[in-house]
């Protein structure tokens, strides 16, 4: 659908992400950027990360990849894909141009997901853990002059996530059977972690599939915003529906609180420090704080 940056985030073309590297460095492509921020995490300076997708007006479900993407994976030793119909082009792109030694993460197999789930797989620590521990791996098979670095890198990245899945743990025990709404399920995994019980998912599953939610969809998520059914509305932060702003202002008329989540990760935060703090802001709407 169409973005807005609504969010303050830089708006990076293809290839910034990608910092001046060593000639011998491990170059590796990353659909998106959340997952580039990961690899530059473990890899350090012994890697060189390309983030195609940063850009918060790219929707990745209607992107079209570029030749300079097909460059990109040409010359990747390391490829991570999230799968799952989120970035159909990577996929594509991949299976049309195989290289000799490539390795590539598909973020989907590691959760064992399919088509038609969801595909917002980085919203669980779980899964991001488990693509950090390939990562480490895959690293050291490409490089193996520095396996100790990206095996203790991918060990202390591992570490890293323990706080947030506290944080998910300590939010289960106050919130459990809460009830929220959400405009997309971005949030899904962690809403799921979390023991929440989510509204009107079947008009969260149109508005993402750019599919305009039908007239009972729409009447029953206004319902639940009138009636004081939910206790927080979710919504992408970054979508710019009239449908879905509409409903946001609505939840605000009703006193509701608002947490707007993000599919791209923000400029000047990495991945731990962007989940950690729409969990803190999720935490605070859902125990009375203001929107």
């Amino acid at each position: 659908m169409p973005k807005s940056a609504l969010l303050t985030l830089c708006l990076i073309s293809f290839g910034a992400l990608s910092a001046p590297a060593l000639a011998d460095s491990v170059k590796v492509v990353a659909a998106e950027n959340f997952y580039g921020d990961i690899a530059t995490q473990i890899g350090g300076d012994n890697v060189a990360v390309t983030s195609i997708l940063s850009n918060p007006d790219d929707d990745p479900h209607l992107f079209e990849a570029s030749a300079s993407t097909a460059k990109a994976l040409a010359d990747a030793k390391i490829v991570i894909v999230n799968g799952v119909d989120y970035d159909p082009w990577m996929e594509k792109l991949l299976s049309a141009n195989k290289a000799p030694g490539r390795r590539e993460i598909l973020v989907a197999a590691l959760a064992h997901k399919k088509t038609g789930d969801n595909p917002h797989l980085w919203y669980n620590p779980a899964t991001v853990k488990a693509v950090g521990n390939t990562l480490s791996v895959d690293l050291a098979i490409a490089d193996p002059a520095h396996r100790s670095d990206y095996q203790k890198a991918g060990a202390a990245f591992a570490a890293s996530l323990d706080p947030l899945e506290a944080k998910i743990a300590e939010m289960h025990k106050k919130y459990a059977g809460q009830p929220v709404t959400a405009s997309e399920p971005v949030f899904g995994y962690m809403a799921e972690l979390i023991g929440l019980k989510v509204h009107n998912e079947a008009f969260a599953l149109a508005v993402m599939n750019n599919t305009e939610p039908s007239a009972s969809q729409v009447a029953g998520f206004e319902d639940d915003l009138k009636g004081h059914k939910v206790k927080v509305m979710l919504y992408n932060a970054q979508a710019s529906e009239p449908a879905v702003q509409r409903l946001v202002q609505m939840a605000k008329d009703e006193k509701i609180p608002v947490v707007g989540v993000s599919e791209t990760e923000p400029a000047g935060a990495n991945y731990q420090q962007w989940m950690a703090n729409q969990l803190d802001a999720l935490d605070k709407a859902l125990a009375g704080g203001a929107s």
